[in-house]
């Protein structure tokens, strides 16, 4: 570690200093410093940190049970809002469909008006000429009402297919409102639960944070932030760190326990604790 100069005006400063080889992070105050939050040994420092971290950590948990309902409601919207809107397209093709038919039923009728006045024409003509062209337009509006009988008939089983489909979707329909319903009632009831809870849980982080020396303070969240769980602070666990379970050797452990510097683990960088400081930590929570 390299050593620094300390000029006779700086003897009122405390040292900081960060040593990378070991892991070791040692954070202090100014006196500047003091005069707004006590002078906090290493020890109780640690304990602040593991109390804020129990703090956030619940904080996190009520967002992470919440943070998942409002996404199978969206989810659960989206999908009474794309039943709904196939619906709509099938009435709307089955309206075209029905006006469709409606048409073809008059060609048929106007195509049957056609053939009754050629008939009826067909009993006064003067030639054979005269007779085959109108045996010829009859025989082609029958034809007509031969294709116009056939789109019928296919655009009623296209009908029949889409008011099947319209079923199907109307019974899922009632399914997605039912649990649509369902989930944003528990949505309410845990905002409801949980909103005073939070509420509290901010205010007792925000005054947790005020008893901790900015430094330390910064440290901790850009850890949190930068980790899969946000525990920026954890205690040892079976002789590893809590955070990413590796090995912590049995001299690291020592130097933790003698609560002389805030050491950080060299796998993943979270500040490793004892269990004498998380234990009181947590007591320190439950009895407040």
């Amino acid at each position: 570690m390299a050593k620094k100069n300390i000029t006779k005006d700086q003897n009122e400063l405390q040292n900081q200093t960060v040593n990378t080889n070991e892991n070791v992070i040692v954070y202090s105050s100014s006196k500047k410093e003091e005069d707004t939050s006590p002078d906090l040994t290493i020890e109780q420092k640690l304990e602040s940190l593991y109390c804020l971290q129990l703090i956030d950590f619940k904080i996190d948990e009520i967002k992470t049970i919440r943070g998942e309902l409002p996404l199978e409601v969206q989810d659960l919207e989206d999908a009474v809002i794309g039943l709904q809107t196939r619906i709509d397209n099938y009435n709307v093709k089955i309206d075209d469909l029905k006006t469709a038919i409606s048409n073809l039923n008059l060609k048929i009728e106007e195509a049957n008006n056609l053939i009754a006045k050629y008939e009826g024409q067909q009993m006064n003509v003067r030639n054979n000429r005269e007779y085959d062209s109108l045996s010829k337009e009859i025989e082609y509006q029958t034809l007509e009402i031969q294709l116009a009988e056939k789109r019928i008939n296919e655009n009623n089983v296209v009908i029949e297919r889409l008011e099947h489909h319209i079923e199907t979707a109307k019974k899922e329909l009632s399914q997605e409102k039912e649990d649509l319903k369902a989930k944003k009632s528990e949505l309410d009831s845990i905002i409801v639960e949980t909103e005073k809870e939070e509420e509290d849980l901010n205010k007792k982080s925000e005054k947790q944070s005020e008893v901790i020396e900015e430094r330390l303070l910064t440290a901790y969240r850009k850890i949190r932030s930068n980790v899969r769980n946000g525990l920026a602070v954890v205690s040892i666990e079976r002789d590893a760190c809590g955070g990413c379970f590796n090995k912590i050797p049995p001299q690291r452990q020592l130097d933790i326990k003698m609560h002389k510097k805030i050491i950080v683990c060299e796998a993943c960088g979270r500040i490793l604790v004892d269990d004498t400081i998380a234990n009181r930590a947590k007591e320190s929570m439950d009895t407040n």
